[in-house]
């Protein structure tokens, strides 16, 4: 039976780059491309980095039930796992990876209970992460003081995850969660 691996953490923790890292493995891995009705930053490409919908382009699939977990996280800014992305990997016969919010991450685990492992990774301070969102020279200075206190709040949520990992060295964590993931999907 295939299993669901889900990243969860605050914007500018790493959980991209781990994910990136972890699908070049050899894992059978699969990546659930999220739907989000933000638009696309700098190089993203709809199907390839997200699924991009209007803002109420995504409330008709809420409404539909198309989500298997969805969040408003701004105002107008929705992110969600659509079910039929989810279904087509598991059919597929492969693992499958999400990189979501910490409230989508712990939607889809309570949903998947034991076949899902939820991994909550953590910066190392708050400040280190407002260096690391500064220096993407991604978003607007607004933005960033947005996400800093967003990320205050889920940090909260560590706790609920199966395994929390501190990102304060790339390639040593890389190296961590190859292993801790490595493992789950050999039970």
């Amino acid at each position: 039976m295939c299993k669901l691996i889900i990243f969860s953490a605050p914007s500018g923790s790493g959980k991209t780059t781990i994910v990136k890292y972890l699908m070049e493995q050899n894992l059978n891995l699969a990546f659930s491309i999220s739907a989000t009705s933000r638009f696309p930053r700098g190089p993203e490409k709809n199907g390839v980095d997200y699924y991009f919908f209007t803002p109420d382009e995504f409330r008709k699939g809420i409404e539909a039930g198309d989500f298997l977990e969805y969040e408003e996280v701004y105002t107008d800014k929705y992110y969600g796992t659509l079910k039929s992305e989810v279904e087509q990997l598991l059919s597929s016969g492969r693992n499958v990876v999400f990189d979501v919010d910490v409230v989508g991450g712990l939607n889809i685990k309570k949903y998947y209970g034991t076949r899902a492992l939820a991994v909550f990774i953590q910066p190392p301070s708050i400040e280190e992460l407002e260096k690391r969102l500064n220096s993407r020279g991604t978003d607007a200075p607004e933005m960033i003081q947005a996400r800093i206190e967003k990320a205050a709040h889920e940090l909260s949520y560590a706790s609920r995850f199966d395994v929390v990992v501190i990102n304060d060295d790339l390639l040593k964590v890389q190296q961590k969660v190859l292993q801790i993931v490595g493992k789950f999907l050999s039970e």
